[in-house]
């Protein structure tokens, strides 16, 4: 059977071969693992995906939730996929055994749950909605909130969200309205509304832990005001058994392009009283609380765009490698019979244009899971140093996949020609799926401005020093590899580097002299560039493993490593010679955009 979630060879290079996620085994927390232990999670986790998440894919989308009688009412199939999920551990992936974990190192259990994204994403939300949840709570949860939430969420008996935006106010958290009010026994009541709510409702669980953003009276205006809440769907007995409904009602069901299968709300808190939620972390500091949701949600958005996009191309090869249209150019015979579509030259630009961006997104993705790891359980130098480059790299994390991935799913369907815009074929769900991601965990125009405004400026730029030196590392061993192509591109990458730090330090010094607005109107310009030079760095890396291992490799591997090389001459001929243009937008802070009026549009 062909593959369609995902190329397993692909997905164990990048884990082994790449990123050496087996030297975690030498950790203290991960010694109980093996890379025995690791395959077997993986395959359980495709195996699962293929059998209870991929069948019901099309069905959630074209049943999508309905608001009933103030319950939502959805496809069976869904709990029973997610009841199968949860029986199977996934939820405790990463969690510590004391809690019912699996206790895997995060890179293997994100490659894991990528195999559930690829099958069937909207299902795969609720838990990782939790997932997130949970790791909140683990790390600014009180004792009680720890006792009272994070067991039953690791064991998937509670489901988690996030209620950040409100209908007036999407990504504008300053803006947000919902209030919260102190009362005698140290609980707080919830009254406001909360928008844009995925897994806000639904019967999939006992209950949903709401984490809420919310102003306390008497704070200071803006982001500086706002503090974290924990709300349950119903309130929860010393002994973990349920109490009762709290007062959080679902307002009503967004009706969306794509991702149907996932509930997304809008919903109401304290229209009977005040919805008794706990405060989670310091007062006025939700948000940086939430950030550490936000973040892995972020990450988490990325492996989902790489996935859609990564199925969509595997259903464009196979759809190449299995329809006759047309003849070569240089043999129009009608009397002989139409070739394959991958025989064409056009077909196989779009299907090499797919493999370099989903094998790419894949690679940055996981590498941030590696970062993760490292940030956790490495030595003093590796926690420092990984916490610094996720820090810059989470950003492009997000909006690279969610940008070029959708790119990748839109080729999927130009490579299906007019059956790929019908209904019959699953490449326009998953472009529809897809399209979602530069929107959600906050936009990648946010995104760029987080990473020009913020991120190159952290400890005066040793984020982004740290991740030039490591980009530079490769390009030079590029330029002393036995190979003319691969220094080629070692000093093709050495010099698109040079010109994102010379924007960097123009952009510190505009900054500093008064002119951020249009240091930054182009932002996104030079979030597309460095997203480029980091997945260019990526390609390379990936690169230099295939050229060291193909004059060994068996005759099958010898194909998927010189398709690695191909793939990466991709990248540097077609992709990398963009940034140039971006550059020149962003070092020379052009003002086109920033000057347009509104009575000229």
């Amino acid at each position: 059977m062909t593959a369609r979630i995902v190329n397993r060879r692909d997905l164990d290079f990048v884990l082994y071969e790449l990123l050496d996620t087996e030297a975690l085994t030498q950790r203290a927390r991960h010694a109980e693992h093996s890379r025995d232990a690791y395959e077997a999670v993986i395959e359980a986790a495709h195996r699962l995906a293929e059998e209870e998440f991929a069948p019901h894919n099309r069905k959630a989308d074209e049943h999508e939730p309905r608001f009933v009688n103030g319950r939502v009412e959805m496809i069976p199939e869904v709990k029973q996929a997610l009841d199968a999920f949860i029986e199977a551990g996934f939820i405790g992936a990463s969690f510590d055994a004391g809690l019912g974990g699996m206790q895997l190192p995060v890179t293997v259990a994100q490659a894991a749950f990528a195999l559930f994204n690829g099958a069937n994403v909207s299902t795969a939300a609720y838990p990782f909605l939790t997932i997130a949840n949970a790791n909140l709570l683990a790390a600014f949860g009180t004792k009680d909130q720890k006792r009272r939430y994070l067991p039953h969420l690791v064991a998937g008996r509670f489901f988690g969200t996030m209620c950040l935006s409100e209908p007036h106010a999407g990504s504008s958290l300053a803006d947000i309205r919902t209030r919260a009010e102190p009362q005698a026994d140290g609980t707080w009541r919830l009254f406001g509304q909360k928008m844009w709510i995925s897994g806000g409702e639904h019967e999939l669980a006992e209950n949903i832990v709401h984490l809420v953003l919310a102003r306390t009276p008497g704070g200071p205006p803006g982001v500086k005001g706002i503090s974290l809440f924990a709300v349950p769907k119903f309130l929860v007995n010393d002994d973990g058994s349920l109490g009762e409904r709290n007062d959080v009602a679902l307002a009503g069901l967004n009706h969306k392009m794509g991702y149907r299968g996932t509930t997304n709300c809008v919903m109401s808190f304290g229209e009977k009283g005040g919805a008794v939620g706990t405060l989670v972390g310091p007062e006025h500091q939700g948000l940086a609380c939430m950030f550490h949701m936000m973040n892995e949600a972020r990450v988490g958005v990325g492996l989902g765009a790489v996935m859609l996009g990564y199925s969509g191309y595997l259903h464009a090869l196979a759809y190449a490698r299995e329809r006759t249209q047309g003849r070569p150019v240089l043999d129009k015979d009608p009397a002989r019979p139409p070739v394959k579509l991958v025989e064409h030259p056009d077909v196989r630009r779009m299907l090499l244009a797919q493999k370099s961006y989903v094998e790419g997104g894949l690679a940055l993705c996981l590498t941030a899971a590696r970062l993760v790891d490292d940030e956790r359980t490495g030595d003093a130098r590796q926690q420092r140093e990984a916490k610094l480059l996720l820090e810059v790299l989470t950003p492009i994390v997000k909006a690279w996949p969610s940008q070029w991935c959708l790119a990748a799913n839109d080729l999927a369907i130009q490579v299906h020609g007019g059956y790929g815009y019908t209904r019959d074929y699953p490449v326009e769900q998953l472009w529809r799926d897809n399209r979602l991601n530069p929107i959600h965990e906050g936009t990648n125009g946010i995104q760029a401005l987080d990473l020009l405004g913020r991120k190159v400026r952290i400890q005066d730029g040793a984020a982004i020093q740290l991740l030039a030196r490591e980009i530079d590392t490769t390009a030079r061993a590029a330029k002393r590899a036995d190979s003319p192509e691969l220094n080629r591109c070692g000093e093709a990458l050495a010099d698109a580097l040079a010109n994102v730090m010379e924007v960097v330090r123009n952009n510190l010094c505009a900054t500093d002299k008064g002119h951020a607005e249009l240091a930054l109107a182009n932002a996104h310009a030079f979030l597309e560039m460095t997203g480029h030079v980091v997945v260019a760095w990526l390609w390379l890396r990936q690169a230099l493993v295939a050229v060291q291992k193909l004059p060994e490799a068996a005759p099958a591997d010898k194909d998927f490593y010189q398709g690695k090389l191909q793939a990466c001459q991709y990248f540097f001929r077609w992709e990398l010679p963009k940034t140039v243009h971006w550059f020149k937008l962003v070092a020379e802070m052009d003002p086109t955009c920033l000057e347009m009026q509104d009575g000229w549009f």
